[in-house]
């Protein structure tokens, strides 16, 4: 049963990393913010571990209250988590494999939105989503939920790949208005460590919960790794954060050696249309009056 799963849904997986709205081969020989020597490359091109490292990173953003009201208050994920979730991805695709003209310009759309959003905790606190503080941990759990989702069932990563992941992850986090975003594995562990304090667990983390394991998220055939993608992503978040958000589901040993194999196989598919490869064919050809250009 799990290779047959496997085999289904690896394709599958790797085909939801199309995004038919965007064209990343164009303008030819633009370059990117990072190119495709980087470790960012490798880590954004599976969408198993991308799935996973995502969850990763909203537990963490649900954890934190001023967090959580922004995104649970001013967003669509109760209501259509599939076209939330996949407007996140395109923002991240466009960020990692898009040229550095459309990086701008969408960053600079997405940075509007935020500067409306504001509102008030069920505590009293007031926010802002472009509150620096609140930018800054949301880089950095979708940086830390990437880089360790990868690690753990695609590939490992060495201290200095994942310290070059965090590094060539500055440049996009600027663009979103993030100062001071974490450059290094140490710098991101230090920040999940200061604002452990701050994390704790709610109704609408145990809501989003239970959106990722029973909601129309995966096309339906690989909706049966939906369960184990969450668990998957409790598992990566460090022991006393876990803790605090009060999460116990446990991913066992069979379930991760089932995604480690859909990862692996979905890093294998070819799929022509997919961010990546739409951004080597415009490296590949010459800017206009001159040679192929090297992000």
């Amino acid at each position: 049963m799990s290779r047959l799963l496997n085999l289904i849904a690896g394709p599958l997986l790797a085909r939801e990393l199309v995004f038919p709205e965007v064209d990343l081969s164009v303008p030819a020989g633009e370059p990117g913010l990072v190119g495709p020597g980087s470790v960012s490359w490798r880590v954004f091109s599976n969408p198993v571990s991308l799935t996973i490292g995502g969850v990763a990173a909203v537990l963490l953003e649900l954890g934190e209250p001023k967090v959580r009201a922004g995104v649970w208050d001013h967003s669509s994920f109760r209501r259509a988590p599939r076209e939330r979730m996949r407007r996140t991805g395109l923002g991240a695709m466009i960020t990692v494999f898009g040229p550095v003209s459309l990086v701008r310009s969408y960053t600079a759309r997405v940075n509007a939105i935020h500067a409306q959003v504001a509102g008030v905790t069920d505590a009293g606190e007031t926010y802002r989503a472009d509150e620096p503080e609140l930018l800054r941990w949301v880089q950095a759990t979708a940086a830390f939920g990437f880089v360790e989702a990868y690690g753990a069932y695609v590939q490992p990563l060495n201290a200095g790949e994942r310290d070059a992941f965090y590094a060539e992850a500055v440049a996009g986090a600027r663009c979103y208005g993030v100062e001071r975003p974490p450059a290094s594995e140490a710098e991101c562990v230090a920040l999940l460590e200061a604002m452990a304090p701050r994390l704790e667990p709610s109704a609408v983390l145990d809501e989003f919960i239970y959106i990722m394991r029973t909601g129309a998220i995966l096309p339906w055939s690989a909706r049966p790794l939906q369960p184990m993608i969450v668990r998957a992503a409790i598992d990566l978040l460090p022991s006393a954060i876990r803790s605090r958000l009060g999460l116990e589901l446990r991913l066992s040993g069979a379930e991760r050696l089932v995604l480690r194999a859909a990862a692996r196989l979905a890093g294998r598919v070819e799929v022509p249309e997919a961010p990546w490869a739409q951004a080597t064919r415009r490296l590949s050809r010459p800017a206009a009056g001159g040679a192929p250009r090297r992000s």
